[in-house]
């Protein structure tokens, strides 16, 4: 059985509001140093091109950011399956990202500022030494209207697929990780052992 979940149209807002924060943050700036320019040297001239520059700036972003996020968020589809999570996503190249429940170690709720004004949440995936990112997570479910649920059903799911104690700590999963990869080593080195003495 699989749920495919869709990022809700809030999470788009929410993108949005972070571009506008930023063009803000850079008009703010651009104040600042026309206050700084016209109280030490008044130049009409240099405050007219550091408006006409930071205004072109502000303008280029949207109008290159805007498509960008539509389309990135039209293609995003999560697809939770019985034994592993699918993440697709994609502008011009598509891609297919799938993370199997047995190298994951844990589903993380995240909600900033704008996920929690507008009552959406991200679920990071956290897999045991896998990641190829600096943050060492697998891939994220962004923009989860019913996030509780679904964070609550992947922890259920997790929690059956790996029966450990209420008090285990983190590590410990990782260690049965290991020990089962280090078996399936062990059983492969036996496999060639056993065909090179034939």
């Amino acid at each position: 059985m699989e749920n495919t979940i869709k990022p809700h149209k809030k999470y788009w807002t929410a993108q949005i509001l972070i571009l506008a924060t930023i063009s803000g943050i850079t008009l703010i700036s651009a104040g600042v140093l026309h206050l700084i320019i016209n109280y030490s040297n008044p130049d009409p001239e240099s405050t007219l091109v550091l408006w006409a520059i930071c205004c072109g700036a502000n303008l280029v972003m949207w109008v290159i950011s805007y498509p960008i996020i539509h389309l990135w968020i039209k293609n995003l589809t999560y697809i939770v399956r019985d034994d592993r999570i699918t993440i697709l996503s994609g502008i011009l190249t598509k891609k297919e990202q799938n993370i199997p429940y047995r190298s994951i170690t844990d589903f993380v709720l995240k909600r900033g500022p704008f996920d929690r004004y507008l009552k959406i949440g991200t679920i990071q995936v956290q897999t045991a030494g896998q990641s190829q990112t600096a943050s060492g997570y697998e891939g994220c479910l962004s923009g989860i209207l019913d996030y509780n649920s679904v964070h609550g059903d992947l922890r259920d799911k997790l929690k059956s697929l790996h029966p450990v104690s209420e008090s285990t700590t983190t590590s410990e999963p990782i260690n049965l990780s290991n020990e089962n990869v280090l078996t399936q080593i062990l059983e492969e080195l036996k496999k060639i052992r056993k065909n090179t003495e034939k």
